[in-house]
């Protein structure tokens, strides 16, 4: 079977993780692979949150266990945003099955607490909501090829700068290989600034990621578009689609 010229490859049973938008998952032949890092990447007001939304969403009606990282501390409006979309996650976050958790990018111990997180909970489902603040924190330097962190005095009071590929690229790795693991699935969101070629704004995630997702807006034709830039062992069209999204918050891509 073809589908946009492209040949849909069986996937195994269970290989497969639901983004939770069917006809994203039809281009996807059965979804996300499983264990694989995606990157959302988009301007502001392209969909990026409610693509994660759903993607939440869809693990908890199916009772797996969810992780929502924010580098927003306004945990509550995140949720009344949610609910404004049409995803109420009260019942999942008292039930235990989701977790809201603020990663705040000035306290050096960040990457430790993300850690733990993940190892002592079995999450299926974890999103990072956004990239962009973490990849500019300032911690990670080099010297003579060894990860040094700042003490807390010198976050406080002379921060170093992330100023070379080199730092920059130790650091995404480390956030990202806290996140990778055969059984758990992930999205991460980075924003990209209006005209820029990069497809996230560090400019280094697109390389360390296993698949991308690219948002865009189409204001001549008053339209959202996504298109699917990369996807790790999955033949893929190039071709943007049109995203429509409800009254409600759902998101559909039109094929």
């Amino acid at each position: 079977m073809e589908r946009f010229g492209v040949e849909l490859a069986t996937t195994e049973k269970g290989t497969r993780v639901s983004t939770g938008i069917k006809s994203l998952d039809e281009l996807l032949h059965g979804g996300l692979p499983r264990g694989s890092i995606t990157l959302v990447s988009g301007t502001p007001g392209t969909g990026k949150t409610i693509l994660c939304f759903q993607f939440i969403n869809a693990g908890i009606t199916a009772g797996e266990k969810c992780l929502f990282l924010t580098s927003d501390d306004r945990i509550t409006n995140l949720l009344n945003q949610a609910r404004e979309f049409g995803f109420n996650f009260d019942a999942a976050v008292k039930a235990g099955t989701l977790r809201f958790l603020y990663l705040n990018p000035e306290k050096r111990t960040l990457h430790r607490e993300l850690e733990e997180e993940v190892q002592m909970n079995q999450y299926s489902r974890i999103v990072l909501d956004s990239l962009t603040p973490l990849s500019e924190m300032p911690i990670w330097v080099i010297s003579r090829g060894t990860e040094i962190i700042p003490t807390d005095d010198a976050m406080t009071n002379s921060p170093f700068p992330i100023d070379s590929i080199q730092a920059m690229r130790v650091h995404l790795r480390r956030l990202m290989g806290i996140l990778k693991s055969e059984d758990c699935t992930s999205l991460v969101t980075s924003e990209v600034p209006e005209g820029s070629r990069d497809l996230s704004r560090d400019s280094i995630s697109e390389f360390i990621v296993d698949g991308i997702f690219v948002l865009d807006l189409d204001p001549t034709m008053d339209r959202r578009k996504l298109t699917i830039r990369k996807m790790r062992g999955t033949k893929h069209t190039l071709k943007p689609h049109t995203i429509e999204i409800s009254e409600r918050g759902g998101m559909q891509l039109l094929l």
